[in-house]
């Protein structure tokens, strides 16, 4: 069963066509969105799978698990894999089975203790920390190395967070890289990133796609799925969706 999850926190006018944007804890799929977490096994099961990278040690079917929300009613899913226990990220990371080029996405977690980290990771390649404790460049909300983390933002432990982000994927002519990827994110309906470039894949070939591709500069034109990292920590996720987009102009201020 789905959590039961608040009235949104704001609303702001996308513009880039995406139409009106909620953002915030609570918000509801926009118009031709699909929900890919709703807090249910057969969601789970359906639309996402392991992601098999060098260091993948899981075994189908997913052992993330489905708990009760401790916030609101209903049910939500806990990353914590045995596989990843000691920190091993990229032993049982999930991903959607449909992969993206450019796209809209909402995704909601809750940290259980101090310390807890997971990670939201846009095509399978950068991550969006989330981390509790760390206010630096890796820490949380960050697009990682790339920004600061905008920490005054966060909820904190054992309550909601949202993000909503709008990612438009690597532009390349001639089998070349030509436009970075960008991302613009709100943090729990704050607007913390705006068209924030990404220089290359951080954290090495167990952290996703291209990440072993000339020290993760090596970036292809490739789509790839959203992707949840586990590390051995209780944090929860909830109310996950996304909507596939063609951003034609390099900006994905919204």
């Amino acid at each position: 069963m789905a959590a039961s999850i608040a009235a949104p926190l704001a609303i702001a006018f996308c513009l880039n066509s995406v139409s009106y944007a909620q953002v915030g804890v609570g918000t509801k799929p926009i118009k031709g969105a699909e929900m890919y977490l709703d807090g249910s096994r057969k969601m789970l099961d359906d639309k996402w799978i392991y992601w098999e990278g060098p260091r993948f040690s899981a075994k189908p079917p997913i052992k993330w698990t489905v708990v009760n929300d401790p916030v609101d009613k209903g049910t939500v899913i806990n990353c914590n894999d045995p596989a990843s226990q000691g920190g091993l990220y990229g032993s049982a990371d999930i991903v959607t089975k449909k992969q993206f080029k450019d796209f809209r996405a909402h995704v909601e977690f809750l940290i259980t203790k101090p310390g807890g980290n997971s990670g939201v990771y846009l095509q399978n390649r950068y991550e969006i920390q989330v981390l509790d404790g760390d206010t630096t460049s890796h820490g949380m909300a960050a697009v990682i190395n790339e920004s600061k983390s905008p920490y005054y933002a966060y909820n904190g432990i054992g309550k909601w967070n949202s993000y909503d982000i709008l990612f438009r994927a690597a532009r390349f002519k001639d089998g070349k890289l030509v436009e970075q990827p960008m991302v613009t994110l709100y943090f729990n309906g704050k607007k913390v990133h705006s068209n924030q470039k990404i220089s290359q894949v951080w954290g090495g070939p167990n952290s996703g796609i291209d990440g072993g591709n000339d020290g993760g500069k090596g970036i292809t034109d490739k789509p790839g799925g959203l992707k949840l990292q586990s590390e051995g920590h209780d944090v929860y996720y909830r109310n996950i969706w996304i909507k596939d987009m063609e951003l034609d102009k390099a900006d994905t201020d919204f």
